[in-house]
């Protein structure tokens, strides 16, 4: 495992290149967000998938959200109505996680039985920038086993470093939840409360 750490949120170019290509090998990586460190891989590598959810101990039908860079990259995997176009151009980047219907670039692996998927855009540099050097969405899943959270990264390595490729050192990031908000329906639905504001969904 390769470790890195990060100069005041700032991704040097020959870092961002060597994530790339152990991204596009199939690697998984853990990253920087803003509520959370975050466990990612390319959204294309079904193996690298498979091996976060086993990190996780995860069941198979959990499914995993994904990062996306901007708006313009997330309407390429999401379908995303006039309206609620408006919402989210007014709330991302931020804290939040939205429930939308996927198009047919998102994999299988990826999907519910309704075609919906989990999409963000944190505000954080650092994940945004891998994504963008990427070229196309980054798994992601909180840095976590099935009963502890790591906001440490120190901890991190300690705990499941040896199942990583890299890991960047942003210092303590304490845990905290994204709001997670269903928009498929007619009206915005709270899955999950967070740090991001639920009062703009009451509205």
């Amino acid at each position: 495992m390769k470790k890195f750490y990060l100069d005041k949120g700032f991704l040097k170019p020959r870092i961002a290149t060597q994530i790339k290509d152990c991204l596009t090998r199939g690697g998984v990586i853990c990253y920087p967000t803003d509520s959370v460190y975050g466990i990612g891989c390319d959204i294309f590598q079904r193996r690298a998938i498979e091996k976060i959810h086993w990190i996780k101990k995860l069941k198979k039908n959990k499914l995993l959200s994904f990062i996306c860079s901007d708006i313009k990259q997330m309407n390429e995997y999401v379908i995303i109505s006039n309206q609620t176009f408006k919402l989210i151009k007014r709330l991302l980047p931020g804290p939040y996680t939205f429930i939308l219907s996927a198009t047919t670039l998102v994999p299988k692996i990826m999907l519910t039985k309704r075609r919906t998927v989990g999409v963000r855009i944190p505000d954080n540099d650092i994940c945004l920038e891998i994504v963008k050097y990427l070229g196309n969405p980054l798994i992601t899943a909180s840095a976590l086993s099935t009963d502890e959270i790591y906001s440490d990264p120190d901890e991190i390595e300690n705990e499941i470093g040896a199942n990583l490729d890299i890991l960047l050192d942003a210092g303590v990031i304490p845990y905290q939840q994204s709001t997670v908000v269903d928009l498929t329906g007619n009206e915005p639905q709270i899955i999950r409360e967070g740090i991001g504001d639920s009062s703009y969904f009451s509205r």
